[in-house]
């Protein structure tokens, strides 16, 4: 048994993982053919960077608890079975931090834990939140997953993240302006950007007539998250520069928006039917 080692756990990246040690990639790939994607290097670069153990567990419809064994077996690390009372059944109204938020601070409770697992995008209502914060004022945010496309927007917008997992299906992250840092501690925080940077705007500026290429179809409406955003990530990977994705959705998918900006793509969004999302995607000339 290796004793000296760190453990793996639900929370990791899977990407630290397997920089950490490249057998763990097959560890994880063999679970689902999904998670087999992940043997080839572009969709490692996609996934794993986005994806925890937890999510992974969950995108082959297994247990949290089934996988970080076997990632731990994989490494030389015997681990003890995980306590099976539900951390859920714990935090559904109060959560008990791993540090402590200043006195001097309010916080703002948002949850949309069911709203997302139901399909939904919350992206306005966040958004909506974190317009109306007060100079003390900190948005906590309860989400069934770790919503990592959205630290992105928020950065942009002058503000730092701290995220806690409390079960595999929840999460919990509070965002606070960037010069509060000092007062919240492991804050993840990049480069500060200017408070008043905008909320981007549903469709790419220039972008509003799309070219004629050859069009690809992704549809992502039985799809739980983070799969959507996984498999959309997945097939721009490779699309040929001739050729547009067209993403088949029930809304519009605002957490992928900021990353499409970031990796230079542009897209239009058509919502000419009810429950029905045609988000076309292709590369800048």
């Amino acid at each position: 048994m290796n004793t000296n080692a760190t453990p793996v756990q639900a929370s990791d990246k899977l990407q630290s993982l397997f920089e950490r040690d490249e057998r763990l990639i097959d560890v994880v790939a063999s679970h689902s053919p999904q998670l087999a994607k992940l043997r080839h290097s572009p969709m490692r670069r996609i996934m794993a960077r986005v994806t925890t153990v937890a999510q992974a567990a969950r995108l082959c419809k297994m247990s949290a608890d089934s996988l970080v064994p076997d990632l731990n077996h994989a490494i030389g690390i015997d681990t003890a079975p995980a306590d099976t009372t539900s951390a859920s059944d714990e935090t559904d109204d109060v959560v008990t931090t791993q540090w402590s938020i200043p006195a001097s601070v309010s916080v703002v409770e948002l949850d949309v834990r069911e709203e997302l697992s139901n399909g939904g995008e919350p992206f306005s209502r966040i958004m909506g939140a974190v317009g109306a914060l007060g100079e003390r004022e900190v948005l906590h945010l309860r989400a069934p997953f770790e919503p990592v496309p959205l630290f992105a927007v928020m950065q942009k917008r002058g503000f730092a993240h701290r995220t806690e997992q409390h079960a595999d299906d929840d999460w919990s992250v509070w965002f606070f302006r960037e010069e509060m840092v000092a007062e919240f501690p492991s804050a993840a925080t990049t480069s500060a950007q200017p408070a008043t940077a905008p909320i981007p705007n549903p469709a790419e500026p220039g972008a509003e007539n799309a070219p004629a290429r050859t069009e690809v179809w992704l549809d992502v409406r039985d799809m739980e998250p983070p799969e959507p955003l996984v498999r959309t990530l997945e097939a721009l990977e490779s699309l040929p520069d001739d050729s547009m994705l067209v993403q088949l959705n029930m809304r519009v998918p605002q957490f992928l928006l900021p990353i499409l900006r970031e990796r230079g793509f542009h897209f239009t969004i058509d919502e000419a039917q009810p429950n029905e999302v045609h988000v076309r995607i292709w590369r800048v000339d």
